[in-house]
């Protein structure tokens, strides 16, 4: 390959990217503003609600009921090195609130909801349903787009909390009733030493990953025809859903730290 033509390849991609990312963001701004126009769907938030968050409480707590217990075994062995292992509870529940809870609650929406939306939407576009919606006057955004970014903004934060406090007693299974650690010291140091703060940092992390996933899942089916790679058919419906689950999940484990390095 020339020089030249490597250069023109790294132009082309730049303005892909540039072109993408100003599609993306305009389409983030109609979906809000979708938010505000009448009449509202009451009863298709509702329904999402329950397609995204209590259709992923099952997998929610049985990742965080093993997560916590992972966490309980192997802080009591790495703190037992120090004497410390009192600090267990303290441990586990700072790790899950701060950190795990937000994050793998994310990951597992992704895979388990963020997914199925983009497929959803994508399908809807190869059949032009989208564009016979625009032909009836009746705004995309608005009906189909705003109600899934609201019941997504409702579930993730809900389905977090329910992960720390899952994760929480499996960590008590594992450091309390399988290692024998004292169940007054487990909580207490609970007690101690989360915070109000922690508690905060795991909500505001919790809405920003929700934010992320439904809007990269939902643009990604959106724009399935502008995709590079994607295109018509049942193929880019498939290849849009990919490329929808790996940047929402890069995007959610970024803005992890970018947030963790704010609010600390």
């Amino acid at each position: 390959m020339s020089v030249l033509a490597y250069i023109e390849g790294l132009g082309e991609r730049t303005l892909y990217l540039v072109r993408d990312l100003g599609r993306m963001s305009v389409f983030l701004v109609q979906v809000v503003a979708g938010l505000f126009e009448r009449p509202f769907r009451l009863a298709e938030v509702i329904r999402q609600v329950r397609l995204i968050g209590a259709y992923s409480l099952p997998v929610i707590f049985f990742t965080a009921a093993f997560t916590g217990m992972v966490l309980g075994l192997q802080g009591y062995y790495t703190l037992r090195k120090f004497g410390a292992e009192g600090a267990l509870g303290s441990m586990v529940a700072l790790s899950l609130l701060r950190e795990l809870g937000p994050v793998l609650t994310a990951l597992m929406v992704i895979g388990r909801a963020g997914s199925a939306m983009c497929a959803e939407i994508g399908i809807m576009r190869n059949s032009e349903q989208l564009d016979a919606l625009e032909c009836m006057a009746v705004n995309p955004f608005r009906y189909l787009l705003a109600p899934k970014l609201l019941a997504t903004l409702i579930s993730i934060p809900l389905l977090t909390m329910i992960f720390s406090v899952v994760g929480i007693f499996g960590g008590y299974l594992a450091g309390v009733v399988l290692l024998g650690i004292n169940a007054g010291s487990y909580f207490a140091g609970m007690e101690q030493s989360v915070a109000m703060k922690d508690i905060n940092m795991g909500i505001i992390k919790s809405f920003v990953f929700a934010l992320l996933v439904v809007w990269i899942c939902t643009g990604r089916g959106y724009f399935v025809h502008q995709i590079r790679g994607a295109g018509f058919g049942a193929e880019g419906v498939s290849r849009a859903t990919t490329q929808a689950v790996v940047l929402s999940s890069i995007s959610v484990l970024l803005w992890d730290y970018l947030l963790t390095a704010i609010l600390l």
